[in-house]
Formats: C-alpha cells, structure tokens, sequence
C-alpha cells in the first residue's frame, strides 16, 4: 500500500487514539500518514509515545453555542485551521483525508475534498458525534465502528469496518509480567477502574465509598484516575488495606487488561473495543452529560448481548456494586464466562486493517 493519508484525529482520546492505530497499520502496509492533532495537552501526552509518526498540531477548537460570545473566536480559528490544513495537503501530496470526528477533522475534510482528494469520515459510536454528522457531507464514504449507527447516515456511501485499536491494545501479554509491573498480588482477582483519557469523577467517587467492601471481597484495584483526580483518589485510598496501583494515566493499558478479571468503566467506544477485544466483563458506567447520551446508546449495544452491565450513574452504589461483583465472582463462574464469551464476539480485531483496506481501494 503507497496512499499518502492525512488523518484527523485530535482533542480526546476517543479519536486520536484510533487515529494512531490506523497510522500504525498504514506505515506497516507500507503507507505514509501524517496525523493532524489539536493543541490540548492530551494530545501532546499520547503523541510523545509515537515518536515514529509524523504530525502537525490544528489551532482549531470545539465549536462553542451559535450564540455565544466564543462563536467569533471559533470562526477566526476555523478559517486559519482551513487554509493550514489545504497546505498540508498540498504539501504532503494527500492521496485521502480521514477524519476520526471532532472539530479537528472538519476544516481538514473541507479542504481535502475543496482539492479534490478522496475524503473518508470514522464515526466509533453508536450515535455519531455532532461533527461527524456535519462531516458527512465532505465525506466520500463513511467507515463506522457499529452496526447501529448506519441509519444516522442515509444517502451515504457506508461501511463498517469496526473501532481501530493500536497494535499494543490487540497484544496478549504475560500476566505475571502484568502483575509485576504493577506490583500486584497473583493471588487476588483484579478490578480495573477506568474512566476515560480525562478520568471520571463520579466513578472515582463510588470507587472510593466501596473500598472496604472491595477489600473484603478479596480484590485487588488498579485505579487510572485522570489528572484531575489523582491527588484526591490517592489520598482517600490512604488507611484502607486494599492492594492497588493508582495512577493518574496509563502508558501500558495492555499490561492492565492482562491483569485484570472485571472493569468499571465510561462507554466510551475505544474503552469499549479494547475492553471487548480481551474479554472482559464490564460495568459501564455512561458518562451522564455526553452529547446525544452516546454513551448509553453505546453500552447498550453490549448490555444487550449480555457482555456488560449497564448502570447510571445516580444509581451506582456501594451496594449496588457489591451485589454486582458477588453475581460476577459467585462459586460456579457461569455468568462470568458468558459475559466473558459475549465480549469477545464484540470485538473487530482488524478494525485498523479494514480501514487501510476501504482507504486503499477507494481512493484515487
């Protein structure tokens, strides 16, 4: 494969990540791509992982109310971002654009498809995100992660090619190294709270009220709090005997889902491919305030199937929790061995494959 790719990609996790794995698979098929991140810091932590990629940082933003006073500055940005990313274009000899959503890939999908490059938008979510629905209509063809969110584009050119995951993410690894690196017990079932590239306060929370009944359940924690919860999360876990490893981020996820026998976690729909990808049971925890409620549209497509359990999280509980890990730890394991089960037929292992795949084929 020879295609020249510009990939769009920044501003959560949620889509530079994927936006990566794709960046990934195109350099080993032989490919050239260039990302296109935003300015925010998470980016610039995820990116100095990835020395190997090239990348150029959008001075776009998230587009703010149609009435707020932000609107103007939104405006001004949009048009530089424009005309920067049809340089770019221009420059590296762009054989196709993709935008994996957000505000980052829409003045690069406009501009691509201005100049006559074959443009391609990937929506994750079961529900597309506002600016992929705007996208859409510089799209040529849309790539989507589930099944569930091809009526959401009628008209269009649609193909579902499953959420990419990085090559580190698809790796089995070694549990006792896994458990090392964290300075586990292998003696203990693991519990893995996660929330997200910024963390999750509320999870954090209910995490915290149910330590002691964490403990006497016999578990063990690894906590990835975000940024802004670290000191928080790690000063109430201090006094209570549980073995845990708590972090604000995590460089090494495959290490953690080697390890760990259940997650609670957001829907976001990276968590969701990677969680499904090693078969893990889950407890999703829908993010309350995400747009359109994407995120409960998501658990759901796993709730249903019997891979997750779904929770909001005004109804989660110490109690609540409890009751959930005593039904998935019972002494004959059945349900945790479905759920297990149900997971992985969730998971598009070649999803960043498929991807290069549609990218290579269609484009000019």
């Amino acid at each position: 494969m020879s295609a020249r790719v510009v990939i769009a990609c920044g501003g959560t996790g949620g889509h530079l990540f994927p936006g990566i794995a794709v960046a990934e698979c195109l350099l080993e098929a032989g490919g050239d791509p260039l990302l296109i991140i935003s300015e925010k810091e998470i980016d610039a932590i995820a990116i100095r992982n990835h020395k190997h990629l090239e990348y150029a940082s959008l001075p776009s933003i998230g587009m703010p109310k149609i009435y707020s006073p932000k609107m103007v500055s939104f405006v001004f940005r949009y048009i530089k971002s424009y005309f920067f990313c049809k340089k770019i274009i221009k420059d590296f000899g762009a054989d196709a654009v993709l935008g994996m959503g957000g505000f980052t890939s829409l003045p690069a999908l406009m501009a691509g498809q201005k100049m006559g490059v074959r443009t391609f938008i990937h929506e994750s979510n079961a529900y597309p995100g506002k600016a992929n629905r705007v996208a859409s209509r510089w799209a040529d063809i849309v790539l989507l992660g589930m099944e569930s969110c091809r009526q959401h584009f009628p008209g269009k050119n649609v193909e579902v090619v499953g959420t990419p995951l990085r090559g580190a993410m698809r790796e089995s690894c070694d549990r006792d190294q896994a458990i090392e690196h964290f300075d586990l017990s292998d003696q203990k079932k693991t519990l893995l709270v996660i929330g997200g590239s910024q963390g999750a306060h509320g999870i954090n929370s209910i995490i915290i009220e149910s330590l002691i009944n964490l403990n006497d359940l016999g578990l063990q924690v690894i906590h990835i709090t975000g940024p802004a919860d670290y000191d928080r999360v790690c000063s109430l876990y201090e006094g209570v005997k549980i073995k845990s490893y708590i972090a604000p981020f995590c460089d090494h996820m495959q290490l953690a889902y080697a390890v760990c026998d259940v997650a609670i976690a957001r829907s976001g729909a990276s968590s969701l491919a990677e969680l499904s990808t090693h078969g893990i049971p889950s407890i999703l925890v829908p993010y309350p305030y995400a747009t359109d409620d994407h995120q409960t549209l998501n658990a759901l497509v796993y709730s249903e199937v019997g891979a997750a359990f779904l929770k909001k999280e005004r109804e989660l509980n110490r109690s609540e929790l409890t009751n959930v890990l005593c039904r998935l730890f019972d002494s004959d394991h059945e349900l945790y061995g479905e759920m297990s089960s149900a997971m992985r037929k969730l998971a598009v292992i070649d999803a960043a494959e498929n991807i290069c795949e549609q990218i290579q084929l269609n484009s000019k």
